[in-house]
């Protein structure tokens, strides 16, 4: 079964960090895109980062920026989040796709989420 699967999320206090790892089973994401969205309630869903299948970085957030780092190995793309601040309290999801132009797409490969709660 093709899937993305999201781990480490978690609550910790504003000022901490964690990082979320989004893990590719039953295909490879060597020549994908991946990005990471949030949503948290009664929000819309926003784009947060995402990295080209050669590595380049095309896109963090201004909300993020200086704050989180995406990076990549063979099959997982991470998201390093530091300096968190209660407003990052979503649910994290992961999307792959050819391009980081569409892997906002519906069609998109969809991971289902990881929860990240700040408090203050």
């Amino acid at each position: 079964e093709v899937q993305l699967v999201e781990s480490g999320g978690g609550l910790v206090q504003a000022g901490g960090s964690l990082r979320l790892s989004c893990a590719a089973s039953g295909f490879t994401l060597d020549d994908y895109a991946i990005g990471w969205f949030r949503q948290a309630p009664g929000k819309e869903r926003e784009g947060v980062s995402c990295i080209r299948n050669d590595g380049t970085i095309t896109f963090y957030a201004d909300s993020v920026k200086g704050r989180f780092t995406i990076s990549r190995d063979y099959n997982t793309v991470y998201l390093q989040m530091n300096s968190l601040k209660p407003e990052d309290t979503a649910v994290y999801i992961c999307a792959a796709d050819v391009l980081c132009s569409t892997v906002s797409d519906r069609r998109a490969i969809w991971g289902r989420g990881t929860q990240v709660t700040v408090s203050s």
